[in-house]
């Protein structure tokens, strides 16, 4: 995918790099997860797998010519264009009511034709999100495709406002590579924005209670680590969600570049570990999900990075979403 955050997990040459600077206690690697019962399309038992940055999910891998298919502008951070690499983001309803509707949209080549192939990646052929504007509300969704190439999902968008789209996919061409589209979404409707919540060092979600630790750099990789606690005890048996005990999706405030990245190598809980650069000095809303006892949850946080040309210590410039914030339902976990 084309992110707007640049995420490489901790490989050997990484591991070179900043292994002195970035050493994580117990990280949270991807991991293998066939079906099981009682819990629909979202649980797995883990085996070990590959690192999400090596298979290209985290990022674009480098010498691709920039207009071949498939294939994002290296400096550009993804979600910010509605077509990319020859592939266009079509959206066929673009102003939703408020509440649950159903929303249908399209993949198009360079030549306006539907596409209906794409390369299965952590379990899905495309992971599809939403989020308004003002970021209070997330939706991390997973669209049914039709024969012809139409998508379709039914989403909650509880308030009438601006809202912003993302596709992320690998198409399944030759030499393709991973894709964000972004598009712009309107629920019509008296609209009062919401301020970005202020930044604290926890998120509480359903009982359980994350910790952000570690640093977000502008141009610069550091490790960001979210340790999952419940009632005051360290949870260590997370259970693997679309291949991986945690993934991340972090968005920029104003434009809302996005990133979407699975976790550094490691075992169920309770630290997942990240490695990440920002692409700029700003403010950041970042959404961790992971699965326990059968639920997925969303933890959401707020971090700044880079304030004044330096960088930011995530721990200590997180915040705390309302209670109910973070909720999961049979259209895909969702925060808002």
């Amino acid at each position: 995918m084309n992110t707007g955050v640049k995420i490489t997990a901790y490989a050997a040459a990484l591991a070179a790099t900043f292994g002195a600077a970035y050493g994580v206690g117990t990280g949270v690697g991807p991991v293998e997860e066939p079906k099981k019962s009682g819990h629909g399309e979202h649980v797995a038992a883990p085996a070990p797998s590959k690192s999400a940055a090596a298979d290209g999910h985290a990022g674009h891998e480098e010498g691709a010519p920039a207009d071949a298919p498939g294939t994002a502008a290296a400096d550009t951070p993804g979600g910010l264009q509605v077509s990319e690499g020859g592939y266009t983001l079509a959206m066929e309803t673009s102003a939703p009511a408020a509440g649950r509707s159903t929303l249908k949209f399209s993949v198009k080549d360079s030549a306006g034709r539907k596409v209906t192939a794409f390369t299965t990646e952590h379990g899905k052929e495309l992971h599809f999100i939403v989020a308004s504007r003002d970021l209070g509300t997330f939706r991390h969704l997973h669209p049914v495709k039709a024969a012809d190439g139409t998508w379709s999902v039914v989403a909650d968008l509880p308030r009438a406002g601006g809202y912003k789209a993302f596709a992320d996919f690998k198409p399944a061409a030759p030499g393709a590579r991973g894709v964000t589209l972004g598009v712009d979404l309107s629920v019509p409707g008296a609209y009062a924005p919401r301020p970005l919540p202020a930044v604290a060092p926890t998120s509480a979600v359903d009982g359980y209670q994350v910790r952000l630790g570690g640093t977000l750099n502008p141009g610069k990789a550091g490790e960001l680590r979210l340790t999952v606690t419940k009632a005051g005890k360290p949870v260590t048996d997370l259970e693997p969600y679309l291949g991986a005990y945690g993934h991340l999706v972090a968005l920029r405030d104003g434009d809302l570049a996005y990133l979407h990245v699975h976790p550094n190598e490691g075992g169920p809980g309770p630290d997942v570990s990240f490695t990440a650069t920002a692409p700029s000095a700003g403010t950041y809303r970042l959404f961790l999900d992971f699965q326990h006892e059968g639920k997925v949850r969303t933890a959401a946080f707020t971090v700044t990075a880079g304030t004044a040309g330096t960088g930011s210590t995530a721990g200590g410039k997180t915040s705390v979403p309302a209670a109910g914030e973070a909720t999961h339902d049979a259209g895909g976990h969702s925060h808002g």
